[in-house]
């Protein structure tokens, strides 16, 4: 099990800087956003100079590209923006084939029209559901095209909230390209450490086989995000069931600032080992 980050967590918009920052933190690994070279996250186009930079610096630095962010609203209201979003999508997924990046992240989405983060009332409605899931086949069409996998992440504030829910997802869809993203502290909001222990645990368990990516990331008992090993979240317990289940992909923290990141990489290489 590789230990990585978030590449988004350092500053800058050269591939070279960015990922050197993420190796000198002790990271083999990363999760890789287009912002970290100079372009907006889902990007028109990406320019051939770009893709080769990024490839130069992955190959100095030693830092693999586990996964590069494709995430867009698929359950906006607006059907004009979700095309926008799944065309955008297309560039991404085919910088990844380009790269040999392995998954594109996705965000499942929400009715709200400002924030794809943001959880909306609607979100519970059946129509929500039918919209993500007609975006998820055309996303699907594309990674089948160019061999790239899809993540899906359970979010409280999304379309997909739990791991049964994205186990429902990928039995709908049919196809071996759509893979969960694990994150502990995206499973629940408010809870007791033994609450959480037990949701985490369910989803572990639910999802084994189908977690391609799993991250680190903690929480609060009241609520709020917390840099992993300073929440609720029992990262020791999460890490020897993912090894239960066989999972040896990588485990890729974020939600931290760029001085807590050789702290954490130490936690999480403690916990893998």
């Amino acid at each position: 099990m590789q230990v990585g980050i978030f590449a988004k967590t350092f500053p800058g918009t050269d591939p070279a800087s960015v990922l050197a920052a993420v190796s000198g933190a002790g990271y083999a690994t990363t999760q890789f956003n287009l912002a970290c070279a100079g372009l907006s996250s889902m990007p028109d186009v990406v320019p051939a100079e770009t893709i080769a930079a990024i490839a130069r610096a992955a190959e100095t630095t030693g830092v693999s590209l586990a996964a590069l962010s494709g995430t867009y609203n698929m359950a906006h209201p607006d059907t004009a923006v979700r095309e926008d979003g799944l065309r955008r999508l297309a560039v991404v997924i085919e910088a990844a084939a380009t790269l040999s990046i392995p998954l594109v992240t996705l965000c499942t989405g929400t009715r709200d029209p400002h924030d794809q983060w943001a959880h909306h009332p609607d979100n519970a409605d059946s129509s929500a559901w039918v919209d993500m899931a007609r975006e998820m086949e055309k996303a699907l069409a594309l990674a089948e095209r160019h061999g790239v996998d899809l993540g899906i992440e359970p979010e409280q504030a999304n379309i997909v909230t739990s791991a049964a829910e994205a186990m429902r997802l990928i039995a709908n869809m049919g196809s071996r390209r759509l893979k969960i993203v694990l994150d502990p502290a995206n499973l629940f909001e408010r809870a007791t450490p033994g609450q959480a222990r037990a949701v985490v645990a369910d989803a572990v368990e639910r999802s084994a086989g189908h977690v391609a990516v799993a991250h680190a990331k903690d929480r609060f008992a009241d609520g709020r995000f917390a840099t992993a090993g300073h929440g609720i979240v029992d990262f020791s317990d999460f890490v020897a069931r993912l090894k239960a289940t066989g999972f040896d992909g990588p485990l890729v923290t974020h939600g931290l600032s760029a001085g807590e990141a050789p702290g954490v990489a130490c936690f999480l290489k403690e916990l893998v080992r």
